[in-house]
Parts: structure tokens; C-alpha cells; sequence
């Protein structure tokens, strides 16, 4: 087989899965993952129920490569935000605007994130709590290499970088709830919540 017809072959693949993706995705708008049937998936994405299965072993990981999709991206983002030099609050506060562009860009993906991180469906559960656990250990390592945080332990940096994330997630289901009119005003209250968590941080280990 030549190159040529092994790379249509691969992105008709690729084209394929999007489009089992984005069919779920539209789906998910009105339903929960573990009421979606595969057949529902198969026809309102065009293609056959075999197809399915080159991709995906169930609904399951067809909500797990949802997550992937929603979450993965932002790692690079927020991970650039916090690399950035200067005043750790003036980088939380961008950290901020880049999920707000990005909930605003795809407010399906983080509806269903929203929904299913307490739903029925247990591979996804955990996906999504991977990957905030995952952006917890980012955030305190980027926190630990500040000069203010020379005397604190890897617990409590894990500890403030998990107050950092569960503040990312308020923040994401306010904006769903708010919508685009309603941006700047949860964008300016999460900015000021981050400050009065830094606030705290500066005085966590006076004394007494």
C-alpha cells in the first residue's frame, strides 16, 4: 500500500472518531453518558455500528476520550501562564481569562465535565478527577519554586494547589450558569476570591 493511500486511510480514521465525538458531544446536551446508547451515537454521527468499536470499546471510553479532549488542552495553557515570571497573582488572575475563553469556546465540553464528574459512569469519574489531581500537583510545583514558598511542605503545596483547581472548577460552572453576558462579572468575583486565597498563603505559616 502506498503512502498516500495509507495516510487517506488514517485520516478518514481521524475523521471518523471526530465525528462519533461531536455526535456524542450534541447528544450530551439533553442526556447523561450512562443513558447513551451506541446505536444513538452510530446514527446521529452516519456510520455503522462496527465503526464504532475500531474506535471505541464502549460509551464508557468514548466519555473518557471526551474528557481527554475538554481538559488535556488546557494543561499547556495554564501550564504557560504559570511559567510566565512576575507577580504570582497577576499570573492566577490570566489563569482566569484563559478558562473563561476557553469555557466560552466550548461550552458543551465543559457542560458535560460539569455533569459528569458526580455522574453515573465510573471511567469517567476517574478521568476527570485524574486530570484534576493532575492540574493540583501542576499548579503546587509551579507555586513550590517561588521564593515565598521555601518553607512550605510538598503537602501544603499540594494542598493550596487543590484550593487553586476546586476554585478553577467553581469558576467554570459560574460561567456556564452566567453565559457570555454574564463573563466579566464572574471573571472579576473569581479574581478577587484568588486574591483573598493569596492573601491567606502569605500568612500561613505565622505563627500562632
Amino acid at each position: 500500500m502506498s503512502h498516500t493511500a495509507t495516510g487517506i486511510r488514517q485520516t478518514q480514521k481521524l475523521r471518523t472518531r471526530q465525528a462519533l465525538l461531536d455526535a456524542a458531544l450534541v447528544l450530551l446536551e439533553h442526556q447523561s453518558l450512562s443513558s447513551l446508547g451506541l446505536r444513538e451515537v452510530t446514527r446521529a454521527a452516519g456510520v455503522t455500528p462496527t465503526a464504532f468499536y475500531r474506535h471505541f470499546e464502549d460509551t464508557a471510553a468514548l466519555g473518557v476520550a471526551l474528557v481527554e479532549e475538554t481538559l488535556g488542552s488546557l494543561h499547556g495553557l495554564i501550564g504557560a501562564v504559570l511559567a510566565e515570571t512576575g507577580d504570582s497573582e497577576e499570573r492566577l488572575d490570566r489563569s482566569v481569562e484563559v478558562i473563561a475563553r476557553h469555557v466560552g469556546a466550548q461550552p458543551a465540553h465543559f457542560r458535560f465535565i460539569a455533569r459528569e464528574q458526580h455522574g453515573g459512569v465510573g471511567p469517567v469519574r476517574e478521568a476527570i478527577a485524574a486530570q484534576l489531581r493532575r492540574f493540583a500537583e501542576e499548579v503546587a510545583c509551579a507555586l513550590g519554586q517561588e521564593p515565598g514558598s521555601a518553607d512550605w511542605s510538598e503537602e501544603d503545596l499540594l494542598m493550596l494547589g487543590g484550593l487553586y483547581v476546586d476554585h478553577m472548577v467553581i469558576t467554570t460552572s459560574t460561567l456556564l450558569e452566567a453565559g457570555p453576558e454574564g463573563e466579566a462579572e464572574v471573571v472579576r468575583v473569581a479574581r478577587r476570591r484568588l486574591r483573598l486565597v493569596t492573601i491567606g498563603r502569605a500568612h500561613w505559616l505565622d505563627e500562632g
